[in-house]
């Protein structure tokens, strides 16, 4: 969208940040849904024949995948990363006293990594917190070794879908987050000059007592509305109640209010090909450090 502030994408980024951070110490009490995805997506490595000298978990939350990348691969070098401190350090404690792995800080389109830096990259339920996976896929391109593999997991578009049909009955302001759809996911990649992209899809369905219980699980996992285009200030208690009422209009027979999560699930290939920006001003630009005579070809 050309305005940025009515793009259902776009967080702000402080915001983001304070949710991360606030939501760390009780982030495992609600990521019933992150631990099971994360088991299905580190079980993907089993049809994937690899050896990984250095294996990256990106967006590592409270460190679900740690003990399952390192068991796998124990040789491996691990390296956890998030946006905020709290969650790596939670990750870097998970992995246990002796063999605390390195944790680092950072945003997921700006890598702080040498290029071909990783055989395997793992992302699980994070992706969705860049507006433009552009940059992103550019990075992740860049920080893989030819043949090297990025396996991740994201949110697709149909999340939470109920919490903002309600809203929609008690205002126009945006409260939940948008997700990009697979099929741009998988474009973002081919145009990073990542290889093979395969994706796939499932849908979970979550039930909760009451919308209250939706939200603090919202809260404890910083998915709360960190929207660019929020309301600024508390929601009125008549728009709120509006809310909980055309949510209500949705219990199942037992009266639990049902939350859907649509998980998208995607691995693709690094390459050697030659990383490329384009600047504002339409030119192409190659970093020196990436020039390299080609020696594979896909």
């Amino acid at each position: 969208m050309s305005d940025l502030a009515d793009d259902p994408l776009q967080l702000d980024p402080r915001v983001l940040r304070r949710r991360l951070e606030r939501a760390a110490p009780r982030f495992d009490e609600a990521a019933v849904l992150h631990g099971e995805v994360s088991r299905r997506l580190v079980e993907r490595l089993d049809y994937i024949r690899l050896q990984p000298a250095a294996m990256l978990d990106l967006g590592c939350a409270s460190g679900l995948n740690t003990q399952a990348l390192r068991k796998r691969y124990p040789r491996a070098d691990y390296y956890a990363m998030d946006l905020v401190a709290p969650l790596v350090a939670q990750t870097r404690r998970r992995a246990g006293r002796w063999r605390r792995p390195p944790g680092v800080c950072a945003g997921l389109d700006q890598l702080p990594f040498r290029n071909d830096s990783f055989d395997l990259v793992v992302s699980s339920l994070a992706l969705h917190r860049v507006p433009d996976l552009a940059p992103t896929a550019r990075e992740l391109q860049r920080v893989l070794r030819p043949d090297g593999v990025l396996l991740f997991a994201t949110f697709g578009p149909d999340t939470l879908d109920e919490l903002r049909t309600a809203w929609q009955a008690a205002d126009q302001t945006p409260h939940v987050h948008g997700f990009v759809d697979m099929h741009d996911i998988g474009d973002a990649l081919v145009n990073a000059r990542l290889a093979d992209p395969v994706m796939d899809m499932e849908h979970f369905t979550l039930t909760y007592a009451d919308v209250p219980a939706l939200i603090r699980d919202l809260d404890a996992l910083g998915l709360r509305n960190a929207l660019a285009a929020r309301q600024p200030g508390l929601t009125s208690r008549q728009r709120w109640q509006a809310m909980e009422t055309a949510y209500q209009a949705l219990a199942d027979a037992e009266g639990r209010l049902p939350a859907t999560w649509e998980i998208a699930y995607g691995h693709a290939w690094g390459t050697d090909a030659q990383m490329q920006m384009t600047g504002d001003d339409g030119a192409v630009r190659v970093p020196l450090d990436t020039l390299s005579m080609p020696h594979r070809q896909r």
